[in-house]
């Protein structure tokens, strides 16, 4: 689903109008081992434009809106919850088996297409480098490093967790469990058999993502479009050169031309105050 939004939100032309690609990693615990489940997701600043004729970079420090993509995410994982639950693809156990009458779980449902959901989109702090230095850290391991555990005796299992309620250093806490308690949550995280903690779509799909990236490439480095060179002595037709202007790579808008030089030539630089002039 979160792949679904970002695709078609990117692909709109009231916001990017491109196509764009993403990498997602699935986590499935919190500090503490109690079942979360989140996915934290991998995006290029920018797509191929649907012609695929151009690159289209997001503009500085912004993708796509954050409201947008919530409300389209909520739509549809909540259509995909109800279309999984009349196909009986569901299971409910102990105190919310109730919820697997229909009438029972489309009320379990409603409040939620009421509530706010909340998509977290932001750049990276220290650069792409250090997004995949964080996630490679998590893709083959579970729940918990050998490093955060501390002890083992009769009490049970001590580690340590963060407590992300707290700030400064109060957040760095020991946690006790009784052996069963913490093999339970342990489990809790192992995958079923053939699920992939690491997909890839769009651009990056599989099945096209090495012909993708080569085309991305090809469209990044390509020389912008100029206009045709003007003898020097001939003053360039502003209107011919708005016509011909050049998008600029960063922002998509029309770059202004401050000067036209014939190839070979260095630009023109502005007299020095203490220049002679000739008449």
């Amino acid at each position: 689903m979160a792949a679904e939004t970002l695709l078609t939100i990117a692909a709109d032309p009231k916001y990017l109008g491109a196509r764009i690609g993403a990498t997602a990693v699935l986590h499935s615990w919190g500090s503490a081992m109690t079942h979360h489940p989140h996915v934290h997701m991998i995006v290029p600043g920018g797509g191929i434009s649907l012609d695929g004729t151009r690159w289209v970079p997001c503009k500085p420090g912004f993708l796509l809106p954050v409201r947008v993509l919530s409300r389209l995410l909520r739509r549809l994982l909540l259509a995909a919850l109800a279309d999984a639950h009349a196909a009986g693809r569901l299971a409910f156990f102990g105190e919310i088996e109730g919820l697997r009458r229909p009438e029972a779980f489309v009320a379990h449902l409603a409040p939620l297409k009421r509530k706010k959901w909340f998509v977290y989109a932001k750049p990276p702090f220290a650069g792409p480098e250090a997004v995949l230095a964080y996630l490679a850290r998590y893709t083959h391991r579970v729940a918990i490093a050998n490093s955060r555990l501390m002890a083992l005796d009769e009490r049970g299992v001590t580690f340590r967790y963060k407590d992300y309620r707290r700030n400064g250093q109060a957040r760095y806490r020991t946690m006790t469990l009784a052996a069963d308690e913490f093999i339970r949550r342990f489990l809790l995280h192992l995958l079923p058999k053939g699920f992939h903690r690491i997909r890839h779509y769009g651009l990056l799909a599989s099945a096209g993502c090495k012909a993708n990236i080569a085309r991305a490439k090809e469209l990044i480095a390509a020389p912008m479009p100029t206009a045709d060179p003007q003898p020097a002595s001939h003053t360039a037709d502003p209107d011919v050169m708005t016509s011909h202007r050049p998008l600029c790579p960063c922002c998509g808008g029309r770059m202004i031309i401050v000067e036209v030089f014939a190839r070979g030539c260095p630009p023109r630089g502005p007299p020095s105050s203490g220049a002679a002039i000739r008449i």
